[in-house]
């Protein structure tokens, strides 16, 4: 057949992966779910009640046409306002924000530096553009001056960085210096807040609001509804200057239906909900760490808890170990990481949490 032997190959690297059902029963600490809002049942409700007050409850077609629903509005204009931001395009997942970013921002001669643990997203699309694209070590601001040092003694062109609030995969939360080296080079700064909104900053905004950081006009913020905010899509906050462009310039935006009008309105719904149980939830996220620090001396920053394994097959055995005591975390195998990790994500609501440890602690002592 087509791909046999690319199967096999991947197969004998114990790479395969495959979509699975699980019992909902399962003790659930692989999902991005970090806040449990996917099954906060008042919020669903909520969102119901939203969208039911109007005549259309799909999109029906391209914002720039007619799929721009009154709940996008006031979705984008609650998101703006509370991060400090002029503008908000929703769109319909993080894959689709960060197409619409890399494909329209960089124009040829233009330079585009990526960090090195940059998301997949950014790094593919990144190549649907004439400009010179770079990658820069992680969280390296030296290694990243060098890079756009070099570029522009020849070049006049925008410089654009792309970094992460907090990195999918090592949980690392974004070296602030890289902010004042886009301000002093006067580059665009595109941070990705997937996995650093609803878990750190004084209000659980992410990145910009734990660093104190006034949004500027070269800033840009994308953000998802998937996994803190219990729901899916994108969100894109920018000047209105990027807005404009974005608009206008942007095909993922442009050619695809508009977000869907459910998802923007449950998103909403998660935000409201963070916004108004702050206290309780800090506490929540605050046990969690405390409890990793005590049981493993490891401190996180983040809701990730990375942990390294020898091998491919090594990771996929301890997986089994754990799923057969009850709890399902993230076996992560190249080529999504150079080296295999166990992901946990100490997701607030679930329980257990403290016996998943314990399982740890003694399973993967002979597999670091």
């Amino acid at each position: 057949m087509f791909y046999t032997k690319e199967i096999r190959a991947i197969k004998r690297a114990d790479r395969f992966r495959k979509r699975e059902l699980y019992d909902e029963n399962i003790l659930d600490f692989a999902s991005n779910d970090y806040l449990g809002l996917s099954q906060n049942k008042i919020i669903l409700e909520k969102a119901y009640q939203r969208i039911s007050k109007y005549k259309y409850h799909s999109p029906k077609a391209s914002t720039l046409v007619n799929g721009y629903h009154i709940i996008h509005k006031e979705f984008e204009e609650y998101i703006a306002n509370i991060n400090n931001f002029e503008k908000a395009i929703s769109v319909g997942s993080g894959f689709l924000a960060n197409l619409s970013l890399f494909e329209a921002l960089p124009r040829r001669g233009d330079l585009l530096l990526f960090d090195s643990e940059f998301h997949a997203s950014g790094l593919i699309t990144g190549k649907m553009n004439e400009a010179q694209t770079d990658i820069f070590l992680h969280n390296n601001i030296v290694n990243l001056i060098e890079k756009i040092e070099k570029y522009k003694k020849n070049n006049q062109g925008r410089i654009i960085i792309a970094i992460e609030g907090i990195y999918s995969m090592s949980g690392d939360i974004a070296n602030k210096d890289i902010f004042k080296i886009a301000d002093k080079y006067n580059a665009i700064l595109i941070v990705d807040e997937a996995h650093s909104v609803g878990v750190i900053g004084e209000k659980l905004l992410g990145v910009f609001e734990y660093f104190k950081i006034i949004p500027k006009p070269n800033h840009i913020k994308m953000g998802t509804l998937g996994k803190a905010l219990g729901s899916y899509g994108a969100y894109i906050l920018s000047s209105n200057e990027i807005y404009q462009y974005l608009c206008n310039r942007a095909k993922a935006i442009i050619y695809t239906t508009a977000p869907s009008i459910f998802d923007i309105s449950l998103a909403y719904e998660g935000f409201l909900f963070i916004q108004e149980n702050l206290a309780f939830l800090q506490k929540k996220i605050k046990n969690r760490k405390r409890i990793i620090k005590e049981k493993l001396n490891i401190e996180i920053n983040s809701l990730i808890l990375p942990l390294p394994v020898k091998s491919s097959k090594e990771i996929l055995k301890l997986k089994k170990i754990i799923f057969e005591n009850g709890f399902l975390v993230g076996a992560i195998r190249p080529p999504t990481v150079k080296k295999p990790i166990l992901r946990i994500i100490p997701r607030i609501n679930e329980n257990g949490f403290e016996k998943l440890i314990k399982i740890i602690r003694k399973e993967i002592k002979n597999n670091v």
